[in-house]
């Protein structure tokens, strides 16, 4: 076995090697399905932008993904398909130019919408972008009132308790839907066939599970601070807008995409075309740019990337490879090293708003990230950059303004969030907004706090006992789930949670023996596939539970033999058949190698890291290899 583990190893070594970019970068694929493809169209029709040839080739990349039913899906265990996502897919086509609504494969894609209810069963976000492009109404009640932008931070709610991430979408959007924005051109279809009645309003049936005395109360208690901090009531709309647009302004990132996002840039588009902006305005221009820079090639078909994850990719790759034994003064970690160094951040971002003791110097996820730094690439590139900064006095400077950053980012809880302190106002619940959880709130979670014990007791030196890491630990034990496993908010979804706490915990020091951990193993070797594989269903983040996939993939075997090896003083017989199944797997090609592993939104933002499948066998097979042999 020892063999085949180490010739596997020499093969992904080299694979890395060969793909990394000049400046020291891994650009491999950050995917999600076809849902940028398609808004990408319905933006560049709607502003008029003409590129015929990079239209034609997102059409032919969505028509590709379409199911025999006529539906597309999320993931491919999803049943049928998707409602929402089939109804973008058809727009965008439609909206093309390129397809009609007689052709087969459109017709299929019709019946399939209508018999799941037709547009007025969409998700609220497909229902925005039909509102703001013409094809849909707009609700008489919103949700999220862009007075809120003048609520200040000693309000019991304000614009800055939602996260960065629901902020820089929600300013946008608020913009729009105050201004009730919709813009058609010559080319907008006519979806009137996806109506099941003529007399639609499109909206009741969503607003109506919401219209709760406490949530109408709130509400009203909203709108009463509005009024009372802001002044006159005709001047409080048109000073709440200029917030908004303030906000967005002061976040655009040097490529002109709002926090480096699709969705955050597409809806700031639209919100400066609804403040009355050109079609060719300099701003609009540069973040179409920005957008079309995310472009890849995936299969000799292009796709619009949510975001790139260069940085994310990088770290993970170059900390993967040095634990495989390649040294830190080798070429390609040197090139690695001097790319990650020069994305560390310099400039104060949102975070500092709930984090007064940081001062900048983490890392974000993609390739132009300057002010929007998170945890786990904070955490992922300091692995990468340690053994340099042992003797290398810039990079121990910059390795301790990392971990200094890291540090004052864990909340009082003792967890760490992804962007931000303290973003956990459980007013927020009783907003209107599917995955108000996800969209809204920056709270604790497993995987990141995992993640950071790993970091801390693996590559630095603290004293013990240790408040910081006790708290840290003692947060993760009250989160556990019943069965012994943890959720993870980032990846799919309890074998990912369940690596990244085992791994911390083992990391610190803490005993095997411990019935926590001794549950979570019990857990993983429940789970394991016939074949010694491991597999599990994006369907996971929808229920809340444990669903299995059916079928073992690369990724979720290599989490969960990782998180085995990191627990077990022996190798048992469920790591032997996981390291098996990583060897005689490492070269498929069938449909669990594209499985999604990661997560932005449940049942709506599901992630194919093109990287995993080399990364993380590599360093379960790298950690199996040191430790038993």
């Amino acid at each position: 076995m020892i063999e085949q583990v180490q010739a596997e190893m020499e093969r992904l070594i080299a694979k890395l090697k060969k793909d990394q970019q000049e400046d020291g970068s891994w650009v491999y694929p950050f995917e999600m399905g076809i849902l940028t493809d398609a808004y990408m169209i319905i933006l560049l029709r709607t502003l008029e932008w003409n590129d015929e040839p990079f239209i034609q080739a997102l059409v032919n990349r969505i028509e590709s993904r379409q199911e025999q039913n006529g539906a597309w899906k999320l993931f491919e265990d999803e049943q049928e398909g998707n409602l929402s996502l089939t109804i973008d897919a058809y727009y965008a086509l439609l909206y093309s130019g390129y397809r009609k609504k007689t052709d087969e494969q459109m017709k299929r894609a019709s019946q399939f919408i209508r018999k799941h209810g037709g547009l007025k069963k969409a998700k609220i976000y497909t229902k925005v972008l039909l509102a703001m492009t013409g094809q849909y109404p707009w609700p008489t009640f919103s949700p999220m009132p862009v007075e809120i932008m003048l609520l200040p931070l000693s309000f019991p709610f304000n614009f800055y308790d939602i996260s960065v991430f629901g902020r820089a979408n929600l300013a946008p959007m608020m913009i729009i839907t105050s201004q009730k924005f919709q813009v058609k051109t010559r080319l907008s279809p006519d979806l009137s066939n996806l109506y099941l009645s003529q007399r639609e309003s499109g909206w009741d049936d969503y607003w109506e599970e919401y219209r709760s005395k406490e949530w109408m109360s709130f509400l009203s208690f909203i709108q009463k601070g509005i009024k009372t901090i802001a002044g006159i009531p005709d001047q409080i709309r048109s000073r709440a807008i200029e917030e908004a647009r303030k906000y967005m302004l002061e976040r655009i990132e040097p490529d002109g995409t709002l926090l480096s996002y699709f969705s955050t840039t597409f809806y700031m588009i639209f919100a400066q075309l609804a403040l009355g902006a050109s079609k060719q305005d300099p701003l609009i221009l540069k973040a179409v740019e920005g957008l079309a820079s995310m472009g890849t090639v995936i299969q000799k078909q292009v796709h619009i990337q949510y975001t790139t994850a260069n940085v994310w990719n990088t770290s993970l790759i170059s900390s993967a490879l040095q634990s495989a034994g390649v040294p830190s003064h080798d070429p390609t970690i040197e090139k690695a090293n001097q790319y990650l160094l020069s994305r560390q951040h310099t400039k104060y971002g949102d975070w500092v708003i709930h984090n007064r003791k940081g001062v900048p110097g983490g890392w974000g996820f993609s390739h132009v990230n300057t002010i929007h730094p998170d945890v786990d690439d904070t955490t992922a590139t300091l692995r990468s950059i340690t053994s340099a900064s042992l003797d290398n006095p810039h990079v121990k400077e910059a390795w301790e303004k990392g971990v200094h950053w890291v540090h004052t980012m864990q909340n009082k809880d003792g967890g760490w969030p992804a962007f931000e302190r303290g973003v956990n106002n459980r007013l927020l619940e009783w907003l209107p907004i599917s995955g108000a959880e996800f969209f809204l709130l920056d709270p604790s979670a497993a995987d990141l706090t995992g993640r950071a014990l790993e970091f801390f007791g693996h590559y630095t030196v603290f004293e013990k006992p240790n408040k910081r890491m006790e708290k840290a630990i003692k947060w993760l034990y009250d989160h556990q789930e019943e069965d012994g496993s943890w959720y993870s908010r980032w990846g799919i979804c309890y074998i990912n949670g369940t690596w990244a706490a085992l791994t911390g915990l083992a990391a610190v020091g803490e005993p095997t023996n411990h019935p926590s951990i001794q549950k979570a193993i019990k857990w993983l070797k429940q789970t394991q596939n016939q074949d010694g594989g491991w597999g599990e269903s994006c369907k996971s983040d929808q229920y809340k539970k444990y669903m299995p996939l059916g079928e073992s993939t690369l990724t979720h075997t290599a989490w969960a033999v990782d998180a085995l090896i990191s627990v077990s003083n022996k190798p048992s017989r469920q790591i032997e058949n996981g390291i098996a199944y990583l060897i005689r797997n490492a070269r498929s090609k069938n449909w669990t190698e594209r499985y999604p592993t990661g997560q932005g939104m449940a049942d709506f933002f599901y992630i194919h890291y093109h990287s995993y499948r080399y990364i993380f066998p590599l360093l379960a097979l790298s950690n199996y290899r040191k430790k038993y042999f």
